[in-house]
């Protein structure tokens, strides 16, 4: 089908003037976020879905959720000092798509075609149907055509000159007769081509067992010789990423220049390499189990782009900063590295200027799938998101890198049949979970390719009987590990667990100066919220201790909290955002909670001072700050806890701990915002994450949702039992040990003799529970015990062999 754009477009698009400016000489920032250039739309969601330097200016494109026909959603051009325009031309929709084409010097960008002269021409969604996802260069006439692709299997070309589409492979979502895709999964990402094929990834399926369940088989990752009447799937799995050593503008060589993609399951990620006609399969740890849904909304866009740092690019995936080689190949696959973790959720980056920039997905007004009790009823905010300008220095200074992640995980394994390789080096502190049953001995051989150049050797062997041993590797050197089994084994885990030293301190960073510790009393908070409805400020309402009211404020673009005079919007914002009671109870041994299907879950205690109410009540344990991501806090402790959909409770992980108390958080304009200061004017003075108000009476702290890390090292004291009477083999509740550095556990009783307290871990956040070491306790005798440092699970529970009065109390320091 071939479609033309009509003639009016062209003329729009050359004479409609720019919108007006932000008109601010030096735009307020706080931790690399200008509150001026915030995004917004009027739909369920404004991820920015890519930011490209091009002529002279800095371009993004934002896109709402289900949109193949256009939204309120724009495409922005950001001036060298940080003014904002809003383009005319701009059609929205739900694009992530960008590429820029040598041989006609133009950007493409979501619908957008930009010369060097910064002309930009649009092709309507009447012309192109489609939610945009990728680009590529044409397979047989690269300098006058480029391929699109959209999130539902549409194929298009594109002339470069005329705009002219040709529709090669109908959108699913059209309701036509004409060719689709035949290939299964949906919800596409990423679009590549080299060595004559076009090569295509999604990470969602239609089965809708998707939305509860992350391991249900889910997307493809497929290639077409631009000719075949079908696609040939290649695997059947979450590809998100697909590009080469070309980046943004395709392949320079593409006889033979390789492509790179990659993806996850349930057990690990997936990186694959084209080289040669042959796709090669790596796998690399996960740092963040936010991204797991099966559905595959929550990776919007993992990236491997250049940012200027020699012969290195940068990646994102699950929640970590990767160094990727631009060499990487099959006979060259040394130099994948994590870099830090991370909070925001990302939708493109690339450097400018002298900063990387991050295109990000901030505030929905839609929660998704990403509900819970916790999180109380707060009405919804205008959905709006930012960019995020960081120095490249700090891209290895965010959170301290984890990893965790299968070779096998509860399955059968074959006799003699090696698993696929899996990262290795990176790390300081390596441990393998190995959890199996087999009909008889077996022997597992652990193999190293030491410098990522396909040799592989011999490295130890473990004798595998049925039943759970755990491996330290730290002492093993290579880039990648794989596993082969001597005998067929039933049912396999090798689960791998990865990380390193977490170098913070017990001290909360200076840029935390006036947030009010647990021991003040003088203390000024209040709830927050984004307001919806294009007011496009935040609403305060600030309160004293006790709970009286100060009174109701607004913070705007530019970071000016002023108090505004209006009882209605007070009493609304205590309503809308009012903090739930009772989210969390706690006992002699630990804090607890209990999820929404009744479940309850232990966590370190930190201060004693937690344990008394604070001067302005109930704090806020549960909200989300980015776009279905949740942050959880307890006593102290920040933590990442993901959708209920991607593990839950289950795979909450620690980030931070201090003495702070703080009141309420949200996001607004991509900034992270905090409540409860302490009224003591000297405070916080001088600190610029400090905003006052402009009667004196109100405060709130801004920053990144990343600077959280600052607050200081995990840490924490609990158990499931403190003189707690036990049950003979009844294993106790589940206790966090996910994410800590130190680790050990003093175990007693005051029963009669000697009981057997056995510690059960769990080795992959899903239950799967296996027997970590039964230690002997004589009674009013503790047994102390401390664990490897390559030694963590995700959760940790203890079982007696008696009726008895017992303790378990774990120290993370």
């Amino acid at each position: 089908m071939r479609l033309t754009l009509p003639s009016f477009a062209f003329l729009a698009a050359a004479t409609l003037p720019f919108t007006a400016r932000l008109t601010q000489a030096a735009p307020p920032q706080i931790s690399g976020i200008y509150p001026g250039l915030a995004m917004f739309n009027n739909e369920r969601e404004c991820g920015t879905g890519a930011v490209v330097p091009w002529a002279d200016r800095l371009w993004a494109i934002t896109y709402a959720p289900h949109s193949p026909n256009g939204s309120s959603d724009k495409l922005y051009e950001i001036t060298p000092d940080f003014q904002q325009i809003v383009r005319p031309e701009s059609v929205g929709g739900t694009p992530a798509n960008r590429m820029i084409h040598r041989e006609s010097n133009q950007l493409f960008i979501g619908p957008y075609a930009i010369d060097a002269e910064r002309k930009v021409r649009v092709i309507p969604p009447t012309v192109m149907f489609g939610r945009h996802t990728g680009n590529a260069r044409h397979l047989t006439d690269p300098a006058g055509k480029i391929y699109y692709a959209t999130m539902e299997e549409g194929i298009y070309e594109v002339d470069v000159k005329s705009l002219e589409v040709t529709e090669l492979w109908a959108d699913e979502a059209k309701k036509t007769t004409d060719r689709k895709a035949d290939f299964p999964g949906y919800h596409g990402k990423g679009l590549y081509s080299t060595q004559g094929r076009l090569v295509y990834a999604n990470n969602g399926d239609r089965d809708k067992k998707v939305l509860t369940d992350p391991t249900v088989p889910s997307g493809a990752l497929v290639e077409w010789d631009g000719k075949a009447d079908k696609w040939t799937l290649i695997r059947r799995n979450q590809f998100t990423e697909v590009t080469g050593p070309g980046g943004i503008y395709g392949n320079e060589h593409p006889e033979k220049d390789p492509i790179w993609t990659i993806g996850w399951d349930f057990r690990s990620l997936i990186l694959q390499v084209l080289e040669e006609g042959k796709w090669h399969v790596y796998r690399l740890p996960k740092s963040s189990h936010s991204y797991d849904g099966a559905h595959g909304w929550n990776t919007e866009w993992p990236r491997i782009r250049e940012i200027g740092e020699g012969d290195s690019l940068l990646m994102t995936m699950h929640g970590a900063l990767w160094k990727f080689p631009k060499t990487f190949s099959s006979r060259n696959s040394a130099g994948i590295a994590p870099r830090s973790n991370y909070l925001k959720v990302i939708g493109d980056f690339a450097l400018w200027k002298d900063r990387v920039v991050f295109g990000c997905d901030d505030t929905a007004h839609a929660e998704f799938l990403n509900k819970r009790k916790a999180k109380g009823k707060v009405a919804a905010p205008q959905s709006q998101s930012n960019l995020w300008f960081v120095e490249p220095k700090q891209l290895d200074h965010l959170g301290p890198v984890i990893g965790r992640g299968a070779v096998w995980m509860n399955e059968p394994v074959k006799a003699g049949e090696a698993s696929e390789p899996y990262l290795f080096s990176g790390y300081d502190h390596k441990g393998l979970h190995l959890n199996v049953t087999a009909p008889g001995p077996a022997r597992i051989t652990v193999e190293v390719d030491e410098a990522g150049n396909g040799t592989w050797s011999k490295a130890s062997e473990i004798e595998a009987k049925t039943g759970y041993q755990w491996v330290d590797l730290s002492n093993v050197k290579g880039t990648w590990i794989r596993l082969t089994s001597s005998a067929a084994l039933e049912k396999a885990t090798a689960y791998f667990q990865y990380r390193n030293d977490d170098k913070r301190n017990t001290t909360t960073d200076a840029i935390f100066a006036g947030v009010a510790k647990v021991s003040d009393d003088n203390v000024a908070g209040g709830v927050i919220r984004a307001h919806a409805q294009n007011k496009r400020t935040l609403a305060f309402a600030a309160q004293a201790p006790g709970g009286k009211d100060i009174g109701y404020y607004e913070l705007d673009a530019e970071l000016k909290l002023k108090a505004v005079a209006d009882e209605v919007l007070l009493e609304h914002t205590k309503k809308n955002a009012a903090i739930p009671a009772g989210v969390l109870s706690s006992d002699a041994a630990s804090v607890i909670f209990t999820d929404d299907a009744g479940k309850r879950w232990r966590l370190p205690k930190g201060d004693a001072a937690f344990e008394k109410a604070g001067p302005l009540g109930d704090s806020r344990v549960c909200r989300e700050v980015a776009t279905e991501r949740d942050l959880f806090t307890a006593q102290g402790s920040f933590y990442e806890l993901p959708a209920d959909n991607a593990g839950g409770l289950s795979k909450i992980r620690p980030v931070a701990t201090s003495q702070l108390r703080i009141h309420d958080y949200c996001s607004y304009r991509g900034l992270f915002i905090l409540t409860g200061l302490s009224n003591d004017a000297e405070a916080g003075k001088g600190n610029p994450h400090i905003i006052r108000s402009d009667d004196g009476k109100a405060s709130l702290w801004a920053g990144a949702v990343d600077d959280i890390w600052k607050l200081g090292k995990p840490r924490g004291e609990g158990g499931p039992w403190k003189d707690s009477a036990v049950k003979a083999n009844a294993p106790s509740e589940p206790y966090l040990m996910t994410a800590y550095d130190k680790k050990k556990v003093t175990l007693s009783h005051s029963g009669k003799g000697t009981v057997n307290l056995k510690v059960e871990v769990d080795l992959t956040g899903s239950g799967d529970w296996a027997a970590y070491r039964t230690f002997e306790v004589v009674a009013d005798n503790p047994v102390v015990h401390e664990f490897p440092a390559a030694f963590t699970a995700y959760w940790v529970r203890v079982v007696s062999d008696k009726d008895t009065t017992a303790s378990a109390t774990f120290l993370y320091e």
